[in-house]
């Protein structure tokens, strides 16, 4: 089943997404009950939104050990993989739906990078959960970009404008609650160019492992989403980049870089 979060001549509801690409527009939410309303929308007649707005908006870092090799190598450290799954938190301001423009401002610098990213969103209220019971409460997945502004992110303590800017977190186009992350892949394309590939459950350290750990500090609630972080790196994108991230049996996320104060070629 996929749950998209759409718009219709101004009015935004949840919808089911069926297997011929129809819209099937609900009352309710998927957390709670809901029903179909009758109506069938053609999907090019519906304006997707971010899937859902979390209650808390988690994100795990350095959880790949390729990208921990790649951050060490670019900042002239040792790599070292991490000890303990960390936890740490964006800002609803900074998301966006799937299909529209990231805008960086005119006074950022060159280092403006995507981060492809599993997305797991909660379904259902989870403290002290054991790892084996942690799939049930996860309600399906989507996927995420961590657009970073490298700089920023640098200078300042709490990562409030590199990470945290408007627009810098792209996350969608759905959420899938029959995806099985297990052999799947992550393909980052750039202007239709494949940049990098990787396993997309290579992680240090997994999703079980993650909620289990957060659940025995955090109540986790229906509706929070946890970015599972990324692999490699990326080059430094440029005004009218376009980058795609795709994760194989769950689906792509496709924003353009727009700089604001850049003249289009």
């Amino acid at each position: 089943m996929r749950w998209i979060r759409f718009s219709i001549n101004d009015k935004i509801q949840f919808g089911l997404l069926d297997e011929n690409d129809q819209v099937l527009p609900v009352r309710g939410d998927p957390f709670g009950h809901h029903e179909k309303t009758g109506e069938r929308l053609t999907f090019s007649d519906v304006t997707l939104e971010v899937p859902i707005i979390p209650t808390t908006f988690y994100a795990a870092g350095m959880n790949y050990a390729d990208h921990v090799v790649a951050v060490a190598k670019r900042t002239g450290t040792d790599a070292k993989l991490p000890e303990s799954a960390d936890i740490g938190y964006r800002a609803n301001n900074a998301l966006l739906a799937h299909g529209r423009d990231v805008l960086v401002p005119e006074d950022a610098g060159p280092r403006i990078h995507y981060e492809a990213e599993l997305v797991v969103v909660i379904g259902q209220k989870a403290k002290h959960i054991e790892q084996r019971d942690v799939p049930s409460v996860i309600l399906g997945y989507t996927i995420g970009n961590d657009v970073s502004e490298r700089d920023w992110q640098k200078s300042d303590r709490t990562f409030w404008r590199g990470k945290n800017t408007d627009t810098f977190k792209p996350m969608g186009p759905w959420i899938d609650t029959q995806f099985n992350p297990g052999g799947a892949k992550t393909t980052i394309r750039l202007n239709g160019a494949v940049q990098h590939e990787f396993d997309t459950e290579a992680m240090i350290f997994g999703i079980s492992h993650f909620i289990s750990r957060m659940s025995r500090y955090l109540t986790l609630w229906p509706g929070d989403v946890v970015w599972m972080g990324t692999d490699g790196t990326s080059p430094n994108l440029q005004h009218g980049d376009l980058v795609d991230i795709s994760i194989s049996g769950l689906g792509s996320l496709t924003n353009r870089i727009v700089r604001l104060g850049a003249t289009t070629p």
